[in-house]
């Protein structure tokens, strides 16, 4: 099979974090959202554990009831981190938390929560070799999410604040305690679609070849 690369190529560098283009009137048929996670699930994983597991919320209360828990913890940690951008004159990242504050403020109206977990809790004091293969068996997965909304037009991005009140997410969502949430994608179709790249430094700049 030989990929179309531009096309492959332009997924990848404009899939971006999605927040006030997220169109908060437009509902999502469960279909669209099953189609992404058929993909998503085609992800590796670590020792083929397949252990990622998906929540997918769009009941409006239960919706309302993690956007509370978000907005708990992001709106004085937002504000302050925008007004640090603010201070070094970094524009770019001022963007982001403008556009991270307006997903606090609109998280409950977001049609479809995206809660990506994972079964099984790591022990305390877990060496960090066996947290990266927890971890690196779910994110991929979720990236390839993103990815499968960004080709039929919607958006979304990966926020993890809620996680600061996981327990009353759990409880909300009717979570067993061996199910580790491990965030929460807001997902709508977008308000266009012609996204762009992003500014980044250049690939020389974070790169070493051999030793650091």
């Amino acid at each position: 099979m030989q990929f179309d690369i531009d096309m492959t190529d332009q997924l990848l560098a404009t899939t971006r974090a999605v927040r006030k283009r997220l169109d908060l009137q437009r509902d999502v048929p469960r279909t669209v959202i099953e189609e992404c996670l058929e993909l998503a699930i085609q992800a590796p994983t670590g020792s083929n554990s397949q252990t990622w597991r998906w929540l997918v919320v769009d009941d409006a209360d239960k919706r309302r009831g993690l956007a509370d828990l978000y907005r708990r913890s992001a709106d004085a940690y937002l504000t302050q981190a925008g007004a640090a951008a603010a201070e070094k004159g970094d524009k770019q990242t001022q963007r982001v938390f403008s556009s991270a504050l307006y997903l606090a403020e609109h998280l409950h109206e977001v049609p479809v929560h995206v809660i990506p977990c994972v079964e099984g809790r790591p022990n305390a004091n877990v060496p960090p070799a066996m947290l990266a293969g927890l971890y690196g068996s779910i994110f991929p997965a979720v990236w390839s999410f993103q990815l499968a909304l960004r080709a039929r037009g919607l958006g979304s991005c990966l926020t993890t604040l809620h996680l600061l009140h996981e327990q009353e997410a759990a409880e909300i969502l009717g979570l067993p305690e061996n199910v580790m949430q491990v965030a929460l994608l807001p997902v709508a179709y977008t308000r266009g679609t012609d996204f762009q790249r992003a500014e980044r430094p250049p690939v020389s700049s974070v790169t070493r070849w051999n030793h650091w």
